[in-house]
């Protein structure tokens, strides 16, 4: 199902080597229940539970992408399931018909590559602002890749700040990005984002790189 104005969504978690066997499949949690992750997000039991039995009903295997590019399925998942952990998933890798899956296989035994990361749509949500934490309580899961690195929450930051290193401007989506890793909820980095950092967008303007650069150096501070 595909949301109007609505933003694809990514979390990750590491999986361990011996939940990887030798004919491709494999096993870890897409999600943790109760927890507080680098974005200041919580995924609360259930979330999950609504995504899960359309996929079951459906009778169709979840997509396994390759680092989150559609263009690139290298398997899928059958096994899906919230328990009092989180999202347990068991999927499988097409070895045997896909050289990209039989890489992908075996840099995640050889623990090279070691990440599940779930795609998915926030349907509800609530937001604590004295706390700053985010609390999601519906979500669509779309499909779960296999991805090198761990999540890092300076990670859109630093991309933002390389960029006016070079005398550059992030893009509109990335400045918002950098915000909501510093704890702001979606709406209100959308509308920090729209309120003024467009009026910085134009091309050459230095003044609007040492602006933005002040800007968030403040925030990590």
């Amino acid at each position: 199902m595909k949301y109007k104005h609505a933003v694809l969504q990514h979390k990750q978690f590491a999986f361990k080597a011996d939940v990887v066997a030798d004919d491709g499949t494999f096993s870890g949690y897409g999600s943790v229940f109760g927890n507080i992750d680098s974005y200041r997000e919580i995924v609360m039991p259930g979330a999950f539970a609504e995504s899960l039995k359309a996929i079951n009903d459906s009778g169709d295997p979840l997509p396994a992408l390759w680092q989150h590019n559609a263009s690139e399925p290298i398997g899928g998942y059958e096994g899906l399931a919230e328990d009092e952990h989180g999202l347990k998933v068991s999927g499988w890798l097409m070895i045997n018909e896909i050289p990209l899956a039989a890489q992908a296989h075996a840099l995640m035994k050889r623990r090279v590559v070691k990440g599940l990361s779930i795609g998915y749509y926030v349907l509800a949500d609530s937001y604590d602002e004295k706390e700053r934490i985010r609390t999601l309580t519906k979500l669509d899961l779309q499909e779960i890749s296999i991805v090198t690195f761990p999540a890092n929450s300076e990670a859109q930051i630093d991309a933002v700040k390389a960029k006016l290193a070079h005398g550059e401007l992030p893009t509109l989506r990335e400045f918002e990005k950098a915000l909501r890793e510093q704890g702001y909820s979606k709406s209100l980095a959308e509308k920090i984002a729209a309120g003024g950092y467009k009026q910085l967008l134009g091309p050459g303007d230095q003044g609007g790189v040492d602006q933005l650069d002040a800007a968030l150096a403040a925030l990590r501070n």
